[in-house]
């Protein structure tokens, strides 16, 4: 992958990005590809040579990665930070690396530290609670110790003091613990296996230069159109609805006075995010209207 700077930033974050600390090892699959898209995986290793990353779109993921020498630098006896894990499941060795473990007497405790955004931590997030499943089996499945507890420390890089006093549900500090949701040891496992399932046919479909299974809504981040029922001159809907013959006959109860916006819908992390949209199909249709 290269990388760029097109905002002229210091050279010290260039460096960074050209000196990658990260690796999943003697993994066919980490942890966090597991749970991602098989469609963006095969398409990250197939272009891989071709990408570009902007520094300045990796700026909150190099601070999210100096989160590591605050672990070790605070870490007490009993915490084992960044430790990495690999087993064999299904014939695919797959791999995490594990943020914090804090070893007790009757079990682990692993937290997995995250630079976000405020929304983040307001909204549920599965992918937060898969991730950590999959650690919690690794830890279980190598160690053959119990997991006893499992958190996100998230780092909030918006955090707004003014928020947090006037906005409920708002994080009350930049940092907050969210406690994750343990599944039973056979869900993880058979979640684990799904999940190698799908990639294992995505890995064969590229290898036999097949059609590449397509990302779901969620893998997309799909917000769905919706029509909102508006006062004259107004922003904030009256109501929200997610079809336009709903809108129309809430439009007749609303009134004079009101009308009917539409807002279209979008996949989010394809528009803004997603690294290898300019190499995928299913977004080149979606963008032609050649919806799949």
């Amino acid at each position: 992958m290269k990388t760029t700077n097109k905002f002229n930033l210091p050279e010290t974050f260039v460096n960074i990005l050209k000196r990658p600390t990260y690796t999943k090892g003697k993994a066919n699959i980490s942890a966090t590809e597991l749970i991602n898209s098989p469609r963006i995986v095969q398409l990250k290793r197939i272009n891989d040579k071709h990408l570009e990353q902007d520094v300045a779109d990796q700026i909150w993921s190099i601070f999210g990665t100096a989160i590591h020498a605050v672990l070790e630098h605070g870490k007490d006896r009993n915490h084992i930070v960044e430790e990495r894990l690999h087993a064999v499941i299904d014939g695919w060795a797959i791999s995490g690396a594990i943020d914090l473990q804090v070893i007790e007497e009757d079990g682990i405790k692993i937290s997995d530290y995250k630079t976000t955004g405020a929304w983040s931590v307001m909204n549920e997030k599965i992918e937060w609670e898969q991730q950590l499943n999959i650690y919690a089996w690794l830890v279980e499945t190598v160690k053959q110790v119990p997991v006893k507890s499992l958190s996100i420390v998230a780092v909030i890089r918006d955090w707004s003091r003014r928020e947090a006093t006037t906005r409920a549900g708002y994080p009350e500090a930049p940092v907050k613990e969210i406690p994750v949701l343990i599944w039973p040891y056979e869900v993880r496992t058979q979640f684990i296996k799904d999940r190698i399932h799908y990639h294992a046919a995505a890995h064969l479909a590229a290898e036999s230069n097949a059609d590449l299974p397509l990302c779901n809504s969620r893998d997309m981040w799909e917000r769905p159109t919706t029509w909102a029922v508006i006062k004259v001159g107004g922003v904030r809907a009256k109501k929200v609805c997610y079809s336009e013959s709903e809108a129309e006959a809430y439009l007749e109860s609303a009134g004079k006075g009101h009308v009917v916006e539409v807002r279209p819908g979008e996949r989010t992390r394809c528009a803004q995010y997603c690294q290898v949209k300019d190499f995928c199909g299913q977004w080149k249709d979606y963008n032609s209207g050649e919806i799949k």
